[in-house]
């Protein structure tokens, strides 16, 4: 076993951040736009997304990569959910506007990019404390 691999249980947190991640997008923009429907106004703009994240983690994880990286790992997942994401909504029947697609990868290049960030300094905060 690699000496770095996450347990069995820290493959899951990557996955469930950049979801909650997504949820928060949908969530938002429901609020903005769509604040009088019901909810599953939520589950038709977060279905897409969600589905393009699981697809990008399972393809990182079946190679054997740790999806809580920023480089290139956590690119590929931002990619992939975006991409992969704007199709799926695009093929659901749902529109995209340009001024959608800007704040869609902003919020969720901030987001998915962001919870990395995190991690890596509070991993090399407590790396540098260790040594």
């Amino acid at each position: 076993m690699r000496r770095n691999a996450p347990q069995p249980t820290q493959r899951w947190l990557p996955v469930v951040a950049d979801l909650v991640c997504v949820l928060v997008f949908a969530l938002g923009g429901k609020t903005s736009h769509e604040a009088s429907a019901s909810d599953w106004v939520v589950a038709a703009i977060v279905w897409p997304y969600a589905l393009a994240v699981v697809l990008a983690h399972a393809g990182l994880l079946l190679r054997g990569r740790q999806p809580r990286r920023i480089w290139p790992e956590g690119v590929v997942v931002l990619a992939v959910t975006y991409v992969l994401g704007m199709v799926l909504r695009v093929l659901s029947g749902r529109g995209i506007a340009v001024g959608f697609l800007v704040v869609a990868v902003l919020f969720l290049a901030l987001t998915m990019v962001g919870w990395r960030c995190v991690v890596q300094l509070l991993l090399r905060g407590r790396t540098s404390r260790t040594s």
